[in-house]
């Protein structure tokens, strides 16, 4: 008992967290296929024997659930890299990484790709990159090398602010694109990795009361101002999204009945992918419709444009129903609980510190995702990680995952 112990403690495998990380890659290969297959006309199979094998490769080029597969091939390879350094000599290059990612963060606004009303995108032909993606890991990578100093500097208030200012640039790129929902997720991950660095707690926690003040305003804004006087000048989609999460009228002050329609349309039209996929999550009941049996995919009640990226939770509840949910919540729950084993048993305070964010980050973005599928969160652009399809959200998710093992193949081992 142990020298299995002992062997436990010294393996440079988190086989655990290897495991939960391989079965969220095959639900995604899976219920990516579901999600964008369900009205093909013929199965992979009907495809091959159909076409000629130049044909086949080109039809298999285009589908989704294939390049899905690309992208997790790609990740896996990057992350095996990103394990075979010593994550304390990738905090020695954090600073030129950090500045790279804001050179593109800043590119993007002038030379991106518009879709949707945001410019977030590299369009180079066979992929669009999606640079906020990779500031994620970056940004991480150059606090936890700037937290990593004595304690007794965090104390000092010249560098709480110095790390703030590693915050607020790239959330202020981020936010500018607009993409407020990945800008936001820096702000948890960020105050988590000052939290466990030992920056003074009342730094952190006025800095979490300004934050909520300021989202208060935000929301008493939106709520019971005026059209005519708005402090704060949000986009007017996103006014719309906090509309329809608290449920209030889209009908201005005074409307004509015909401006009254109007309204009412338009709040059906933002309020439809929120309802549709709380229709989802609810009617899959203990065990599911079946795998590619999703009638809210199959007839295009969840829109075709997101049902395998933003929606991809309610894909899997509805055809594996309450089953699947658990599954997909406990896989997480593994990764996110190993991530914690992790940072607890690093070899220093960088270690734990890179750790702590990588969980942090994670966390948000399941929150965030799940939550707004079954409506306990207004609708957000933010990727479930290895599940929603996306090359930029596969490959940063795996980065991040391989730098998470990598404080786990380095740790002490006594």
């Amino acid at each position: 008992m142990f020298e299995a112990t002992l062997s436990e403690s010294k393996s440079r495998v988190a086989r655990l967290l290897l495991a939960a990380i391989g079965g969220l890659m095959l639900l995604g290969f899976l219920f990516v296929y579901s999600a964008t297959m369900v009205n093909s006309p013929s199965t992979v199979w009907q495809q091959f024997q159909e076409q000629s094998f130049r044909g086949f490769s080109a039809w298999l080029m285009d589908e989704y659930f294939f390049r899905q597969l690309v992208w997790y091939g790609a990740g896996t390879v990057a992350a095996i890299v990103i394990c075979l350094v010593d994550y304390r000599t990738l905090a020695r290059w954090a600073g030129p990484i950090y500045w790279m990612m804001i050179i593109l963060l800043v590119a993007v606004l002038f030379f991106g790709t518009v879709r949707g009303g945001a410019r977030r995108w590299f369009d180079l032909g066979f992929f669009s990159l999606q640079p906020s993606e990779f500031a994620k890991i970056a940004f991480i990578l150059a606090l936890g090398n700037f937290l990593s100093r004595p304690v007794e500097e965090l104390r000092q208030p010249g560098n709480f602010w110095r790390a703030m200012g590693l915050l607020l640039l790239p959330f202020a790129l981020i936010a500018k694109e607009p993409d407020l929902g990945s800008a936001a997720v820096l702000l948890p991950t960020a105050l988590a990795m000052m939290l466990v660095a030992g920056v003074p707690r009342v730094y952190i926690f006025r800095s979490l009361a300004l934050v909520a003040a300021l989202a208060a305003l935000i929301v008493v804004d939106v709520l019971f101002t005026t059209p005519s006087w708005q402090p704060f000048k949000l986009k007017e989609y996103q006014r719309q999204r906090l509309l329809v999460y608290f449920g209030k009228d889209f009908t201005p002050p005074n409307a004509t009945p015909a401006q009254k329609e109007a309204a009412r349309d338009l709040q059906r039209q933002k309020n439809h992918q929120s309802k549709q996929a709380l229709i989802s999550v609810g009617s899959g009941g203990l065990w599911g419709k079946g795998w590619c049996e999703g009638k809210q995919t199959s007839l295009g009640f969840l829109p075709p444009g997101a049902a395998h990226t933003d929606f991809i939770f309610s894909v899997i509840a509805e055809e594996k129903g309450f089953v699947g949910s658990a599954t997909v919540i406990a896989l997480y729950a593994v990764v996110l609980f190993t991530g914690l084993r992790i940072a607890s048993r690093a070899r220093d305070r960088l270690g734990k510190i890179l750790a702590v964010g990588v969980v942090t980050l994670l966390f948000c973005h399941v929150f965030v995702n799940i939550g707004m599928n079954i409506r306990l969160m207004p609708v957000k652009g933010i990727p479930l990680p290895l599940l929603s399809y996306g090359g930029s959200s596969v490959l940063a998710s795996m980065l991040a995952m391989g730098l998470l093992h990598n404080v786990h193949t380095h740790r002490r081992t006594y």
